[in-house]
């Protein structure tokens, strides 16, 4: 058992953002000691990192919100949803992950062609027309990827 203190020291979050995802509902109610202090357990621990964790991969507080809903229901067929919550966060990274290798692999060319293209323009060899279009080489057009499939 961990007190506030302890749990933003723990995942660099400030105690006010804890209580934040405690209030709206991110993360489930935290038990509270004789005092009313909050003590927190393994369980809300792992609330709390996935949250913080979830929040740095794009998740909205309002999914994260439906999705700790979802977990305190009693009904049995909210499994489905709480894994779609996830599966869209997942579809959504792996679609800005593929953007960014895009960008990567295109900022990774023009600083290896970078010097003979700056020395061919210097030298009069290129001209605005006859630069090559970076937008029809192959590894910098957008591929279609299918979607995951459950």
């Amino acid at each position: 058992m961990m007190n506030s203190k302890e749990v933003a020291l723990m995942f660099d979050l400030p105690i006010d953002t804890i209580r934040y995802y405690e209030r709206v509902g991110v993360i489930p109610p935290i038990t509270r000691d004789k005092n009313g202090y909050r003590i927190y357990a393994k369980r809300d621990l792992n609330w709390i990192f996935l949250a913080k964790s979830l929040r740095k991969a794009g998740l909205s507080i309002e999914s994260l919100i439906e999705f700790a809903t979802l977990a305190q229901s009693k009904e049995g067929n909210v499994r489905a949803a709480q894994k779609q919550i996830l599966q869209d966060q997942l579809t959504e990274i792996n679609s800005k992950l593929e953007e960014m290798m895009h960008a990567r692999d295109l900022l990774e060319y023009k600083i290896v062609t970078f010097d003979d293209h700056v020395a061919k323009i210097n030298a009069g060899e290129l001209s605005d027309d006859e630069v090559e279009e970076l937008w029809t080489m192959k590894h910098f057009k957008k591929q279609e990827i299918p979607l995951a499939v459950e």
